[in-house]
């Protein structure tokens, strides 16, 4: 009896980013992509969201690797923290490979992790059950590739993030031969990158944004700053190009900025002209016309070089009217308000600041409506499961393939943690795997607790409040004044009698539990923070935390 490949999306569901995928077939496992997704407002003091990998570190003895089909932080963010609990090799292009070193160099783990450079084109075994290939697809990163799986029930391709540019910057066009002849073959099911599936028609070729920043360069006798995604070598590319046409030097800020450039130049991905880059630090003596700054920042990440500017923060670069700013990216969904904090921001330093869509300083690296269908119609795919997107996207995306002419009965929407299963003939859903988020903060890759997010949250909407009670040790009396401190709470001088009264509360309850004879402790401070949160609510409507504390004497 035939056995069933199972498909599980560990993450990059209902959702931009930690993009992490599970292939199964037999004793084999693959992983496709390994990313990162970014914390939402309310995540107080995280820094980066991954998928929960329970299913993974359960079965770690049967995963043959993990395949990278590009160096986004959405698709490849997540792989130190993955990498510290598993032991597979990575299988990525060589830009990727060098990128997730990085990564793996900043976490320690580079002497650990077997990482394996494949180029566009390569075959490679994994496991008894799996054979990989990488095929060459567009994007808004240099060596993206999608990924074609051969198992012994059939093909199936998952694109990775793609787009079809005919006149690209670089790594030649989209493979169209390729993918048409494993739909000549037999596609068993195409798993599809959904971002744009809303937008009709084609994405913008990347060569739009050089003609636009080459009329924004002509004849602007200001400093030129601009932001952009650092891994987007081909728009650093055209700015650098943009700069040695017109004689500026070019300087780097940023972090991430700076690392991707350099790493992009030592692997041959960037050319720049002798004498353009220049110190940050050097750019205080030239001309303003002369100076382009390139930097990170593009999403008003509150730490990145960008915002540091906007808001004199930045030890090197001061804004002021002398400055065009270009953002050279689009927000990503649920950036939106930091961004455009940081663009009021500059508009108030008296900067002329660039970001509107209609110029073309930014097309998308996503597929829209008409590069969807080709993709459907060289593949052919008898079943097909759309990823990388929110729910609506996904259901759009399945609406585009049943216009395509796949069968409605083969379009599965999936959920992340689901398992798809397919034969040669049917595919249904059986069944869930653990899934979810992992909130990592700082150094902490265990995960912050939810409890822990909701404190933080708590905090953060109503304040703390903490009762110091000095009581004997002999009767449990009280036998000093409870003091009461507030953090985020009230102001103590502006609200006295609100002290007061909180002071009158917390008399009661312990007068309360004497004449009940209560002499625990825990017992106590439980009345104390029972009876004093109920006052408060009722007479501020606001629920801060409360922390009893008794001092012993």
């Amino acid at each position: 009896m035939a056995q069933k490949l199972k498909i599980m999306a560990l993450g990059g569901l209902d959702e931009i980013g930690k993009n992490l995928y599970v292939y199964e077939y037999g004793r084999d496992i693959v992983v496709v992509d390994c990313g990162m997704g970014f914390p939402d407002e309310d995540m107080y003091g995280i820094d980066v969201v991954i998928p929960d990998i329970t299913y993974l570190t359960q079965n770690r003895d049967r995963i043959r690797g993990i395949v990278l089909t590009h160096g986004h932080e959405d698709h490849i963010g997540a792989t130190p923290y993955v990498m510290s609990r598993l032991d597979c090799p990575i299988y990525a292009t060589r830009l990727t490979a060098a990128l997730v070193r990085l990564k793996l160099e900043e976490h320690g783990l580079a002497d650990k992790v077997e990482l394996v450079t494949r180029s566009a084109g390569d075959r490679f075994r994994l496991g008894d059950n799996f054979e990989c290939e990488f095929i060459h697809v567009n994007h808004s990163i240099a060596d993206s590739v999608a990924v074609a799986l051969k198992t012994p029930i059939g093909t199936v391709i998952h694109t990775g993030d793609f787009k079809i540019d005919l006149t690209p910057i670089e790594g030649g066009v989209f493979d169209f031969h390729r993918f048409a002849q494993l739909g000549s073959e037999g596609v068993l099911a195409l798993l599809s990158d959904s971002t744009n599936v809303e937008r009709p028609g084609y994405s913008d070729s990347e060569r739009h944004v050089g003609e636009s920043m080459e009329r924004l360069f002509r004849g602007c006798d200001k400093r030129i700053i601009v932001t952009t995604f650092a891994s987007n070598v081909h728009r650093i590319q055209q700015i650098i190009n943009c700069a040695a046409h017109y004689r500026r030097k070019v300087a780097v800020t940023g972090r991430s900025m700076e690392n991707v450039l350099k790493l992009a130049m030592e692997e041959g991905y960037l050319s720049v002209p002798k004498d353009v880059l220049v110190d940050v630090n050097r750019i205080g003596s030239l001309p303003p016309e002369r100076v382009v700054i390139i930097t990170t920042g593009s999403q008003g990440e509150n730490m990145s070089a960008l915002y540091r500017m906007a808001f004199s923060e930045h030890r090197q670069v001061k804004i002021g009217a002398g400055d065009r700013v270009i953002i050279s990216a689009s927000a990503i969904p649920g950036n939106e308000r930091t961004v455009t904090k940081v663009i009021d921001e500059l508009f108030s330093k008296g900067a002329e600041v660039i970001y509107d869509r209609s110029i073309d300083i930014h097309v998308s690296g996503h597929a829209c409506q008409e590069e969807q269908k080709t993709m459907l119609a060289l593949t052919k795919p008898k079943f097909f499961i759309p990823v990388h997107g929110e729910h609506r996207m996904l259901c759009r995306h399945g609406d585009l393939a049943l216009e395509m002419g796949v069968a409605p009965a083969n379009v599965v929407i999936p959920g992340i943690g689901e398992v798809i299963e397919l034969t040669a003939k049917h595919i249904r859903k059986n069944g869930t795997v653990p899934s979810g988020r992992v909130l990592v903060d700082g150094t902490n890759d265990e995960g912050v607790e939810n409890v822990v997010l909701r404190d933080r949250q708590h905090l953060a909407q109503d304040g703390m409040l903490v009762v110091v009670m000095t009581m004997s040790s002999q009767d449990g009396a009280m036998i000093a004044e409870p003091e009461i401190i507030t953090r985020g709470f009230v102001y103590v001088k502006d609200n006295a009698q609100l002290i007061e009264e909180m002071r009158r509360v917390v008399y009661e309850s312990v007068e309360s539990c004497e004449r009940q004879r209560i002499t625990d402790w825990a017992e106590i401070k439980g009345r104390v923070k029972s009876q004093l949160s109920g006052y408060l609510y009722k007479v501020t409507r606001r629920s801060p935390m409360i922390l009893p504390v008794i001092v012993e004497v």
